[in-house]
C-alpha cells in the first residue's frame, strides 16, 4: 500500500490547517477542503509536496459527495477523516439567535459532519479499515450559555453520531473518535459577542496541540479506538470563574 490518505475539512485555518500540516509531516497524503480556495493554497504550500485543494461547502451534500468521488477517483482510498469545518455565529443566544443563524450552524457544525462521515464509512467499509476524527467541543459535553444553544446542540449532536459510527461499523474496521476542545486560540474565537484578549489566547490549547493529539490517534494500533477524547486549557477559564472567594485565582 501506497502513502495514507488524509482529508481534512476545515483545512483553511485553525485545527484543521495545523492537522493537516502534521499529518504532511507524517507521510500523509493530505486532501485540503474548505471553502476559500486561497487560503486553502495557502495552507498547501506548508504541507508541499504532499498535499491537494479541493474547495468545498460541507453544508452541500452534492458538494461533498463532488470532492469524495475525486478523491476516490485519484487515491482510490481515504484512512483518515478530520472533520473539522465549524462555526458559531455572535448572535448565539435565545435573546437575539434568529432562525437563520441557528439553521447556518447546523448545517456546517452537524449536517457537514454527517455528510464527509457518511462517505468515508461506505469507503471505509470496503477498505475494512479507516479512522475519523470530528472535532467537537467542551461544548459537546457541558451545556454553556457561552456558545449558545444551536453550537451546544449541534456539537452534543456529533458526540452521539460519533459513538454510533462505533458501535454500527467498529466490527467492520471503521473507528471515530470525537475530539472535545476545551477554548482553543483560533479565529472562531473573534465571533465571540464578548472579544477574547491576547493574554488569555496565549493560556488557552493551541491549534497545534490538538493537531499532536490527532496524530497521536493515527499512531495507535488498528485494535484501538480512542471513543471520545477531552482537551482543555491548564489555566481553565470556566473553571477559574467557578472557585470560591477563598481560593486566589491568580
Amino acid at each position: 500500500m501506497g502513502k495514507r490518505v488524509a482529508w481534512i475539512t476545515g483545512a483553511g485555518s485553525g485545527i484543521g490547517e495545523h492537522t493537516a500540516i502534521q499529518l504532511a509531516r507524517e507521510g500523509f497524503l493530505v486532501v485540503l477542503s474548505g471553502r476559500t480556495q486561497e487560503k486553502l493554497e495557502r495552507v498547501a504550500e506548508k504541507c508541499s509536496p504532499t498535499a491537494s485543494v479541493k474547495v468545498v461547502d460541507v453544508s452541500n451534500f452534492s458538494d461533498v459527495s463532488r470532492v469524495f468521488n475525486e478523491i476516490i477517483a485519484e487515491h482510490q482510498r481515504i484512512d483518515l477523516l478530520v472533520a473539522s469545518a465549524g462555526l458559531n455565529i455572535p448572535n448565539r443566544n435565545w435573546h437575539n439567535i434568529e432562525a437563520e443563524g441557528f439553521d447556518e450552524v447546523v448545517k456546517i457544525d452537524l449536517n457537514g459532519v454527517f455528510y464527509t462521515n457518511k462517505l468515508a464509512i461506505d469507503q471505509m467499509k470496503k477498505q475494512k479499515k479507516g479512522l475519523i476524527v470530528n472535532i467537537s467541543s467542551w461544548a459537546g459535553k457541558y451545556v454553556s450559555t457561552l456558545t449558545g444553544p444551536a453550537y451546544t446542540a449541534a456539537k452534543h449532536a456529533v458526540n452521539a453520531l460519533t459513538e454510533s459510527i462505533n458501535m454500527e461499523a467498529g466490527h467492520l474496521g471503521v473507528r471515530a473518535c470525537a475530539i472535545c476542545p476545551g477554548e482553543v486560540a483560533t479565529p472562531i474565537l473573534d465571533q465571540r459577542p464578548i472579544p477574547v484578549s491576547q493574554n488569555d489566547k496565549g493560556k488557552m490549547v493551541q491549534p497545534e496541540d490538538c493537531a499532536m493529539t490527532i496524530v497521536f490517534l493515527t499512531r495507535l494500533p488498528e485494535r484501538v479506538c480512542i471513543n471520545e477524547l477531552t482537551i482543555s486549557p491548564t489555566w481553565n477559564r470556566d473553571y477559574i470563574a467557578r472557585l470560591p472567594e477563598q481560593i486566589p485565582k491568580e
